[in-house]
This record gives C-alpha cells, sequence and structure tokens, in this order.
C-alpha cells in the first residue's frame, strides 16, 4: 500500500443516533463537516458536537482525519492500511466514505496517538491548518 496523506479536520464532532424514523433535524446540518445515514435500523448522525442537543443519545469528542482524494474506486486496502495500525495501537475508530475519500473518526484523546500512529506506519498526517 502507498504512503497516504492525511489531514486533521479543526472541528469537535459528535456520532448521534435517532430513531429510524426520525426527520433530519436542522442541527445535523451544522458545521463543516455532516453526515447522515438513515437504514432500517437508526438515523446516525455525525455533525459538530456543540450543535446536538445535551439529551440526545450521542458520542461527543471525536475529531475526523480526512483521506486526501480523490481515490479511485479500483483502490484496495485503503481503509486496512489505517486502521491496522491503529487497531495495533488499541484505537477505535468511525469511518466513514464518500464519493472522492474517506474519513476516519478517532476520539480526540487518542488523535495524537493516533497520528503517531499513522506516520509510524508510512503515511503523512498534517494537523488542523498544517
Amino acid at each position: 500500500m502507498r504512503a497516504l496523506e492525511l489531514s486533521v479536520l479543526p472541528e469537535e464532532l459528535a456520532i448521534t443516533r435517532l430513531s429510524p424514523s426520525s426527520p433530519i433535524p436542522s442541527w445535523a446540518l451544522a458545521g463543516a463537516f455532516q453526515s447522515v445515514t438513515r437504514t432500517d435500523d437508526e438515523l446516525s448522525i455525525v455533525c459538530a458536537s456543540g450543535a446536538v442537543p445535551e439529551n440526545a443519545a450521542s458520542e461527543r469528542g471525536w475529531r475526523a482525519l480526512r483521506v486526501a482524494g480523490p481515490l479511485e474506486f479500483s483502490l484496495t486496502g485503503i481503509l486496512a492500511s489505517l486502521a491496522g495500525p491503529l487497531a495495533d495501537e488499541g484505537i477505535s475508530v468511525f469511518a466513514l466514505s464518500t464519493y472522492e475519500t474517506d474519513y476516519l473518526l478517532v476520539e480526540e484523546r487518542n488523535l495524537q496517538r493516533a497520528a503517531d500512529a499513522l506516520r509510524r506506519a508510512g503515511h503523512r498526517v498534517k494537523a488542523p491548518g498544517g
């Protein structure tokens, strides 16, 4: 696998679960990064942590690492090359993919350890604004 370039997004994120029949709330569209996924089991929302109501079933304090893209659909092993070194360090990830690239969310408290592990694996990680 080739070395990947990642950048840390500046915003603290929350991962929230609502019932599958819930309408998409307006707060879900807050911040520069949002992801809304509906399945038969849930409505899953990733957005700015500060926008999520206190009473929502939410995990706060996540940060996103964006893989520089666009990535070709034929590429294989992208997430494995990132998740593997993090798993070896005991760092949990929440992965999201878009048409052009992949994102790994890690807990803020593990961000520096995650960046260090990815660098040791041969990837380049840029800090926010870096």
